[in-house]
């Protein structure tokens, strides 16, 4: 029997609701304690935002930004079974606003032209894609948009970035970042 993780949402209108995910390697969903943090960051109300979770996983982030209010989350997950749970819990949750997409997040980026108010960008730490990834995310970001990072250590961020808010839970690092330009 394939194991399963539970995570609950922690505000909004699914709050304390659960949802179920894959016992999959590279999947580390945000604990609630860090997530309550950085939606506090936000102001807890996301109406109206439009919202990317690159690296959805648990769907953790998507799905309480959906809950905050979002408008249109877009969680992006490449593996197929972790894929099939987010569908079964936007179904569950009736989250029309969510849209699920079965791709490369490095692709998707590449192919997608929207614009977002946030972005949450968690990929697996041991493939160090975060360098990469955030020389790409300017144009996909509104005026004031934000960037939530987490990572499992301290990194230098390119000249275009600066951290606004920025904690640590244990041996996680997570950060949200705005762009320079825009300050």
């Amino acid at each position: 029997m394939l194991r399963e993780g539970k995570v609950r949402i922690i505000g909004g209108k699914w709050r304390s609701r659960v949802i179920t995910f894959p016992d999959e390697k590279y999947l580390r969903p945000t604990p609630d304690r860090v997530r309550e943090t950085v939606f506090n960051w936000m102001g807890q109300d996301l109406t109206g935002k439009h919202c990317l979770d690159l690296f959805a996983g648990s769907g953790a982030m998507g799905f309480e930004a959906a809950s905050r209010g979002a408008e249109h989350v877009v969680m992006v997950e490449l593996s197929r079974s972790i894929m099939h749970q987010l569908h079964a819990t936007r179904q569950k949750l009736d989250a029309i606003q969510v849209e699920l997409v079965q791709m490369d997040a490095l692709a998707f980026i590449a192919s997608d032209a929207r614009q977002y108010d946030v972005i949450f960008l968690d990929p697996p730490f041991q493939f160090n894609l975060l360098p990469e990834l955030l020389m790409r995310l300017p144009s996909h970001m509104t005026g004031d948009g934000l960037v939530y990072i987490e990572n499992d250590h301290k990194f230098d961020l390119d000249e275009q970035w600066f951290v606004w808010r920025s904690g640590r839970a244990g041996k996680v690092y997570h950060h949200l970042l705005k762009l320079k330009k825009n300050g």
